[in-house]
């Protein structure tokens, strides 16, 4: 299921597998570009230090255990990450280069809101995925997770 397998459309990136690593290559780039930031250095550090991913659609991880053990570090790194960030490190102003080359300077506040809303666009593709290929994925509408309240403001 996790490989292109027979006419199925299996997505941008050719597979489940794919559009899974696609995800880590993106956190990636942009954790990598995060750690400009200078509160940031610290719980960025990792990631930093791994090497640049080759392609948007570069394969990090062929199975999915190894996947999935990376993507727990990442998604540690990331809560660290997050925690240490105040309100104010979000008005800063962080210059980087696109996978093109092409140069940008953008509000780290948007960038953080375009960075969770990648993960959220591309696991939204794998559900749809999964979902095709008769696998039951559950609940995955957030209101469902959110506690109902005992009393209205």
């Amino acid at each position: 299921m996790c490989n292109k397998s027979g006419p199925r459309p299996w997505g941008l990136f050719g597979s489940i597998l794919g559009t899974l690593n696609h995800i880590i290559v993106g956190d990636t780039i942009w954790l990598k570009r995060f750690a400009i930031h200078p509160a940031c250095l610290r719980s960025l550090q990792e990631v930093a230090d791994i090497p640049n991913p080759k392609s948007l659609d570069h394969i990090v991880f062929n199975d999915i255990a190894r996947l999935s053990e990376h993507r727990f570090w990442l998604d540690r790194i990331i809560i660290n990450w997050t925690t240490e960030l105040s309100e104010s490190d979000l008005d800063f102003i962080l210059s980087y280069q696109n996978t093109k080359g092409i140069s940008a300077t953008k509000r780290y506040s948007s960038l953080v809101l375009h960075f969770f809303n990648h993960q959220t666009h591309h696991r939204g593709q794998v559900s749809t995925l999964l979902s095709q290929a008769g696998v039951d994925i559950g609940v995955t509408d957030l209101l469902a997770e959110i506690q109902e309240e005992t009393h209205a403001l």
